[in-house]
């Protein structure tokens, strides 16, 4: 009797162990703050959900990610859940190897933020759910702005502006450069935006699939010649690495550097850092072109894409977390912990009937500078399947200025290697 009670426990174990539907999530957040949230999520959901277990990876930087990611789909071993960085939303849809979120099972998107939701919206379809929503801006150093004679309540809103300061920087011999920032084709294309010029022909890709980058315009050459000249004159620092962003965070976070521009998720994190180090944080808009019309940011993070030659089970189950991470409470909780934005309208709501928004002045520059954009294809965004290529090449030539080559002959050379790269990847298209 006991033998055979205890083969009924054991029959009973397997079957729900054959019955919970295991979600594998891969992201690229390796830093405890925004990693540890996203693992907390998962234990939340897991303990609401017997049925179900979510597990988190981290997988490296965005590049590292999609590429992985791709391959262990034509492997038949992909993650349920990806997040994707919103330069490879061409690729993964090319890919193949991801299922449109809205084809999984009905979802009301109406509440995801309009700019966010129709970024990932092509051909009709949500392809991904909005995660990390962000854009670029500046941030800078109050307590040595003070020291150099600026004030703090009047950061830079133009390049002139920027350099204006630099010279006072400069003059005040405190032995800290100007200005810092990773070199990152993002920022390229933001600032092109900014002048409302396309970063791609056919309307950023979005009317039919780009074939030629814009690099050859006059809002490319103003950009590039803003590098030149910052370098000539001794403003510029970044760690001489390509996309290095903790790098560059560092340099300014150590007091390097008065001025730094990155994404708006660095608001958390550059937070604690700035309080560690004892001096005031600010953050501004992203400075633009003197002279040129603030037409707004492209939008910039990430979103959760689900993969193809999966059960319906698992497709669901992964589509639900991706719903609870992203829901109501958790992503205005998320934006006060990283500065991302809330991808929802009821998170924004919730966060103005809380206070939140008026506490928080720094967050509140970088929403602001988001729903202040003006549509565009410009603004839109660049659909590019190439886009991890062109954006290192267009790192590659700015880094090329940088050590002495002239802005033209940079400019010519990215744009030859990025159409190359463009129309390599087109070819398996046709």
């Amino acid at each position: 009797m006991k033998i055979l009670t205890l083969s009924i426990i054991v029959a009973t174990l397997s079957v729900q162990a054959a019955a919970q539907t295991t979600v594998e999530f891969w992201h690229t957040f390796g830093d405890a703050k925004r990693g540890g949230w996203i693992q907390d999520r998962a234990d939340e959901y897991t303990k609401a959900h017997p049925g179900v277990q979510v597990i988190p990876t981290f997988k490296g930087n965005d590049n590292d990610l999609i590429t992985a990611t791709i391959l262990s789909a034509r492997q038949n071993t992909p993650p349920a859940l990806t997040q994707i960085f919103e330069g490879g939303s061409q690729l993964a849809l090319d890919s193949g190897v991801f299922q449109p979120v809205s084809g999984i099972k009905n979802v009301d998107f109406s509440d995801y933020i309009k700019p966010v939701i129709n970024f990932y919206t092509i051909q009709g379809k949500v392809n991904s759910l909005p995660f990390n929503s962000s854009s670029p801006v500046l941030y800078y150093n109050k307590t040595l702005m003070k020291q150099a004679g600026l004030d703090p309540k009047r950061p830079p809103t133009t390049f002139g502006g920027l350099l204006a300061d630099c010279r006072k920087i400069e003059a005040a011999n405190l032995g800290v450069k100007c200005f810092g920032m990773s070199l990152n084709g993002w920022f390229i294309e933001n600032w092109m935006a900014e002048q409302g010029q396309p970063f791609l022909n056919n309307d950023n890709g979005r009317s039919g699939r780009a074939t030629a980058t814009n690099l050859d315009s006059a809002a490319a050459r103003t950009i590039f010649t803003f590098f030149k000249t910052l370098q000539d004159n001794g403003y510029y620092s970044y760690t001489g690495k390509l996309e290095d962003y903790d790098g560059s965070d560092a340099i300014f976070n150590n007091q390097k550097v008065v001025y730094h521009i990155t994404s708006t998720s660095k608001i958390g994190n550059n937070g604690d850092a700035a309080k560690k180090a004892g001096f005031d944080l600010g953050v501004g808009v992203l400075p633009i072109p003197t002279g040129s019309k603030r037409n707004g940011v492209v939008l910039g993070g990430a979103s959760l894409w689900i993969a193809k030659n999966i059960s319906k089970e698992k497709a669901e189950a992964a589509l639900d977390f991706a719903l609870f991470m992203t829901n109501t409470k958790n992503m205005a909780e998320w934006h006060k912990l990283t500065g991302y934005y809330p991808v929802r309208q009821s998170s924004i709501a919730q966060l103005r009937a809380e206070g939140w928004l008026a506490k928080a002045p720094l967050q509140l520059v970088a929403f602001n500078q988001q729903t202040n954009t003006i549509p565009s294809p410009a603004t839109a965004g660049a659909l590019n399947g190439a886009g991890p290529a062109t954006r290192k090449i267009v790192e590659e030539a700015i880094q090329r200025v940088l050590s002495g080559t002239s802005v033209d002959e940079a400019l010519k050379e990215a744009k030859t290697r990025a159409d190359a790269a463009l129309a390599e990847y087109n070819a398996n298209f046709k």
